[in-house]
């Protein structure tokens, strides 16, 4: 699914206006990146959290000139689904024989 996709299902459910929907979608999502570019976690209880992960310093391979590089510790965007989105999903796509 799409962000179209998901703004002409948001619209056809709720009544509000496409141009809203897709108004308040980019809000939110400028809204969650805003808030994890500044260091902040974003928790929406029932779905899951928007969260920073920190990845460690390593060394890495640069494959062409067989050479060690250093890839310094950095932070990284991530998910975390609440357990009952993932129970959800695990029952919906399990029956639908999707495994």
């Amino acid at each position: 699914m799409r962000k179209a996709d998901l703004v002409n299902k948001i619209a056809d459910k709720t009544g509000i206006a496409k141009v809203d929907v897709l108004v308040t979608l980019e809000a939110f999502f400028k809204e969650v990146k805003e808030s994890l570019a500044g260091g902040e976690n974003v928790y929406v209880r029932g779905f899951g959290s928007f969260i920073i992960k920190r990845r460690a310093k390593k060394i890495g391979r640069h494959i062409k000139k067989n050479k060690a590089i250093e890839i310094p510790e950095h932070y990284i965007p991530a998910f975390k689904p609440a357990k009952i989105f993932v129970e959800q999903v695990k029952t919906n796509v399990t029956s639908l024989g999707k495994d």
